[in-house]
């Protein structure tokens, strides 16, 4: 197996007794991220012929992408991306980034109103904004003195390092402002994935649930796969307690590292072993024709894990609860156990994201950028990939303005499921609360358009 990346050094042979302009190493980018594209991207029969690559870095490599901008075609690339900086770029795939810890969603204020309010969702322990004291359910109705508004709401929320969160509440059926404020400041945070995991018992069911946030072995730079070990920990509990019924959380996960989803479902899937099939990739014409005359088209099936930890033998399904968040690995997981279980969503249409990528950078380091190019597209064992526009719930929800806390009986999605599970109808479900608002996204849909399902770079062979 031999990495897919072409390291072109960016100064030429001859001795360089000025430094080189910035048209000049615009134009070293470019020729770096043309070279590579054409070896690795998925699409790379829809690469231009001829792009202009007088463009800035970023513009150019986006300028190649198959139907970028064409929003009828649900299978163009919506998902490959570019940065200036590649360890930025390698930090925030390992949930590793500048945050307060907040994801949260925007709704309109009011019907036809251009004013907007921010729900948190939930808060990452440990975080700046749990220190300040937020929590899920909170509603923001400024940042830093200034109303949010359908203008503002996308800089104000993610721009500032000091953040002061002017806090709102449902009074009477609206939303009012308080004089509550509450100060967090952006720093440098490793997230832990896995939020939440609890055992309920009701009747002869023991009910498993997971709370897992983001696709990620261990934290960035970490050599040991903490964050999975802690995966195997929450099954063995599972499996030790009699788990006979599975609720997996993905409404807040935009994907990561396709290894964590293998591992994952192979502590799931019934009737599973090591010889089984979770995914197969398909790669750009050009690299499948290598792959079939070297005769290495089992490097292409990615097959479960034989796991001490599974309790896939005691379940008869899976409950797996969606946003229109939940993507790429999420998504895997969901079709990746269609074949070996039924797979039963509850909440919203999934992202659509049937494809992943590699990181690319210049190992020679005089080239800054990364990117994240798609390069593959994934397949059950059934040979399934029809997921482009998303997975459509088999029952439909959403979450209200006014939310229990994840893990409550009661919470929405999870009451859901546990009527479902039991046969209760909807004894356990407490009223929506809140007055319905418009929604106009969350940054979780943020995160799924900027993650993806992604495999070491050494996953590609070119022979």
């Amino acid at each position: 197996m031999t990495g897919c990346t072409k390291d072109p050094s960016i100064t030429p042979d001859a001795p360089v007794t000025s430094t080189p302009s910035k048209t000049d190493q615009s134009q070293s980018v470019n020729n770096w991220i043309l070279e590579n594209m054409r070896d690795v991207y998925y699409w790379a029969d829809q690469i231009p012929a001829n792009p202009d690559t007088t463009l800035a870095p970023a513009p150019f490599f986006y300028s190649l992408l198959y139907d970028y901008n064409k929003e009828a075609n649900p299978e163009r690339d919506r998902f490959s991306w570019i940065q200036e900086n590649v360890d930025e770029l390698k930090s925030s795939l390992s949930g590793e980034e500048k945050t307060t810890g907040l994801e949260v969603k925007y709704y309109l204020r009011a019907q036809g109103s251009t004013d907007v309010i921010m729900q948190v969702l939930y808060v990452l322990p440990g975080s700046p904004a749990a220190q300040a004291g937020l929590k899920r359910g909170d509603i923001i109705t400024s940042v830093n003195g200034q109303k949010l508004t359908t203008s503002n709401y996308a800089s104000l929320a993610t721009t500032p390092t000091t953040f002061r969160y002017g806090l709102g509440e449902v009074e009477n059926g609206k939303i009012v402002d308080t004089q509550l404020v509450k100060t967090a400041i952006a720093a440098v945070f490793q997230q832990n994935p896995v939020l939440l995991d609890s055992v309920y018992t009701i009747g002869s069911k023991k009910i498993g649930y997971l709370v897992y946030n983001q696709f990620i072995p261990g934290p960035n730079g970490s050599k040991t796969p903490i964050y999975d070990q802690k995966l195997e920990q929450i099954f063995s509990k599972f499996k030790a307690q009699g788990v006979n019924e599975l609720v997996l959380d993905l409404r807040y996960n935009p994907g990561g590292y396709v290894s964590s989803s293998v591992k994952l479902a192979s502590m799931i899937g019934k009737g599973i072993d090591n010889t089984k099939t979770y995914y197969r990739m398909e790669y750009n014409k050009n690299i499948m024709d290598e792959i079939k005359r070297a005769g290495q088209t089992g490097e292409l099936v990615t097959h479960f894990e034989s796991k001490p930890q599974n309790i896939g033998n005691n379940l008869s399904r899976v409950y797996v609860l969606t946003s229109g968040g939940t993507a790429s690995a999420s998504e895997l997981i969901i079709n990746g156990l269609k074949p070996f279980m039924p797979v039963i969503t509850i909440g919203e249409t999934t992202y659509g994201k049937n494809v992943g990528s590699i990181t690319i950078e210049d190992e020679t380091g005089k080239i800054k950028w990364g990117m994240q190019p798609i390069v593959f597209k994934s397949f059950n064992a059934l040979n399934q990939s029809d997921y482009s526009t998303g997975f459509v719930p088999t029952i439909e929800k959403s979450e209200p303005l006014q939310v229990k806390s994840l893990g409550d009986l009661e919470e929405t999605y999870l009451a859901t499921a546990v009527a479902q599970i039991t046969g209760s109808g909807t004894a356990r479900l407490s009223a929506e609360r809140g007055p319905k608002l418009p929604t106009i996204g969350s940054s979780v849909q943020r995160r799924a358009g900027g993650s993806n399902m992604f495999i070491e770079r050494s996953k590609i062979t070119l022979y």
